[in-house]
C-alpha cells in the first residue's frame, strides 16, 4: 500500500526556498516527477530555479510560459521544465513530446492540473502546493511513495 505524507513549510525567505531545493535534489531520480501548485506569484518558477541549482545545472532558469518545455542538464540527470498554463487541451499536452523523456530526468511542471489527469499516478510523487499571501509564502508539500519518509514530522 502506497505511503503518504503532508507537511507544511514556511518560506520565510528565498534562502528556505533554497534549502528546499537542496534538500529534494540529492533523493530525486530520472523519471521522477515534481508537480508544482500555486496562483502566479506564488513562487514556483523560483523553487524551479532553486531546484535547478541544486541538481548541477548552470544555466539561468526562466519559466517556460510562452515555450511550455525548457531543458535542461543537471550534473546526473537532465530536468525538463514544463508551465502548462497555456494548453487548452489534451492533444496539445501530448504534442509535447512527454513520453519521449519521462523516464529520462527530472520532470518539473508548473499548473500541472492537465497532466495530472493523463499521466500515470505511480509517478505523481511529489505535489508542491506554493502560496504567497502579500506577506508570507508558504509550501504545502503531498509525498507518495519514496518520498514520504522524507516528511514524516
Amino acid at each position: 500500500m502506497p505511503m503518504t505524507m503532508s507537511s507544511s513549510i514556511k518560506l520565510k525567505s528565498k534562502q528556505d526556498t533554497f534549502k528546499l531545493a537542496e534538500f529534494l535534489a540529492p533523493i530525486l531520480d530520472a523519471g521522477d516527477l515534481i508537480c508544482l501548485y500555486g496562483n502566479l506569484g506564488s513562487g514556483k518558477t523560483f523553487f524551479a530555479a532553486a531546484l535547478a541549482k541544486a541538481l548541477g545545472v548552470p544555466d539561468f532558469v526562466t519559466s517556460p510560459s510562452f515555450i511550455l518545455l525548457n531543458q535542461y542538464q543537471g550534473s546526473k540527470f537532465p530536468l525538463y521544465h514544463l508551465d502548462l498554463y497555456r494548453l487548452k487541451n489534451e492533444q496539445e499536452f501530448w504534442e509535447l513530446g512527454i513520453t519521449d523523456f519521462i523516464d529520462k530526468g527530472i520532470i518539473l511542471i508548473e499548473w500541472p492540473e492537465l497532466a495530472t489527469k493523463l499521466l500515470p499516478e505511480t509517478i505523481q510523487n511529489l505535489n508542491l502546493h506554493f502560496s504567497f499571501d502579500g506577506k508570507n509564502r508558504t509550501v504545502d508539500i503531498d509525498a507518495k511513495d519514496k518520498f514520504a519518509p522524507y516528511f514524516i514530522k
